[in-house]
């Protein structure tokens, strides 16, 4: 363990206001740019190559790339709230009685895709794919940024390649939020763990408005917050840990509040999500689920999909040996019981895992006290099986992503 690790989330410092300050700033950030540099040059080699090799089947079994990454499964649904707002309301093909109401769907992923459309004359399809790719790349840098941190340039330079290998990165480059909800996570938790509160608080508001699960980064600034002022009663006196704790959790309650106000009752967006067949049974639909793949034949993505889990739930039992932060770790572990204690949606399960980049840890330490080869070996190995699985998941399995 470095000796960052087991150093405690930091008290604000102060923030130089003038001209001075702004350039150092500045200087600060092109340097962490440069750092991260080779971070992000494997990273947008390794989404690339998955890129083409999707694309490259994509056109021999009649697909078109750009329409498969940006109009798959959820895609469809952001790209119809950026350009129709909310309230469109469909049976579904499976439930009797029950909707799919587009209201479980968070709004800034598909208010930025309008944000974007509305300025660059490129469409709301590709207009998604932008905030995407972009999305991704800031998200890179910021576990980056967490990883040295924690560890050192090594390992969070390998922590970003594990990211981007995983069997479902593809996921990265597609219209979907989960790009969007990691780096807005990682740069929250860079700022917890660098005593910036305000922007911590900031950034974890914004993921509460970007996904259902970013109610875990307002969990780790608010734990982290509550630790802090415990511990320090000089921090007690200081506006910013408490503005940063009380801004964090806003947006996620504020979405659920006006999606109770327009249904009608404060738990009006669970009443929506219960209509997709979704509710918090604390694991028991995934161990059913499980069971029926031991003892019967399922689909090569449910089979993945297990072995995924097994894997993240292991990696969380390194990952709290490994002591981290108090921030890092209960994010991570909110997002795992949010995603392994949710009824339905079992192929899903990896997807809602991908801004858990923390459990990424273990192995990128490991990798980074390898031997070189082994750790090119194991890179390899990966980088065939995200490539491959990622265009299987794309164009031929049949359940939602």
């Amino acid at each position: 363990m470095s000796a960052d690790t087991a150093m405690p989330v930091r008290a604000p410092e102060p923030q130089p206001a003038d001209g001075a300050g702004a350039s150092r700033r500045g200087e600060r950030v092109r340097d962490a740019l440069r750092r991260a540099a080779p971070a992000l040059g494997l990273y947008a080699a390794v989404r690339l190559t998955g890129m083409l090799t999707m694309a490259v089947w994509a056109w021999r079994v009649g697909r078109h790339p750009r329409t498969t990454l940006g109009l798959a499964w959820d895609g469809t649904w952001y790209t119809g709230i950026a350009r129709n707002g909310y309230d469109s309301v469909h049976p579904t093909a499976g439930w009797a009685g029950q909707h799919f109401s587009d209201m479980a769907f968070f709004p800034l992923f598909p208010g930025l895709m309008r944000g974007v459309a509305s300025v660059l004359p490129i469409g709301l399809v590709n207009a998604g794919l932008l905030v995407a790719w972009v999305s991704s790349a800031a998200a890179a840098w910021g576990l980056y940024a967490v990883g040295e941190r924690l560890h050192g340039r090594r390992v969070g330079t390998l922590l970003v390649l594990l990211w981007g290998l995983l069997p479902h990165a593809v996921i990265e480059t597609m219209a979907y939020t989960e790009p969007l909800m990691t780096a807005l996570a990682a740069w929250s938790l860079y700022a917890v763990l660098t005593g910036r509160w305000v922007w911590a608080g900031g950034l974890a508001l914004l993921a509460g408005v970007c996904r259902p699960n970013g109610i875990a980064v307002a969990a780790a600034v608010c734990c982290a917050a509550a630790a802090l002022l415990w511990r320090d009663r000089r921090a007690r006196r200081n506006w910013r840990v408490w503005t940063g704790a009380a801004l964090s959790p806003v947006g996620w309650l504020g979405y659920v509040a006006w999606v109770g106000a327009r249904q009608g009752g404060p738990l009006g967006y669970f009443e929506v999500q219960r209509g997709w067949g979704s509710r918090f049974d604390f694991g028991y639909d995934a161990l059913m689920f499980i069971r029926h793949l031991v003892i019967g034949l399922s689909r090569l993505g449910y089979y993945v999909t297990f072995a995924v889990i097994v894997v993240a739930l292991l990696a969380l039992v390194f990952l709290a040996l490994d002591r981290p932060p108090l921030p890092v770790f209960v994010y991570t572990l909110v997002l795992v019981v949010i995603a392994l204690g949710g009824s339905k949606y079992f192929a899903s399960k990896p997807r809602f895992l991908l801004p858990a980049f923390p459990l990424l840890l273990p192995a990128a330490l490991a990798m980074a006290r390898a031997r070189p080869r082994t750790a090119v070996v194991t890179a390899g190995a990966l980088a065939g099986l995200s490539f491959g699985y990622g265009a299987y998941l794309l164009l031929i399995a049949p359940m939602p992503m």
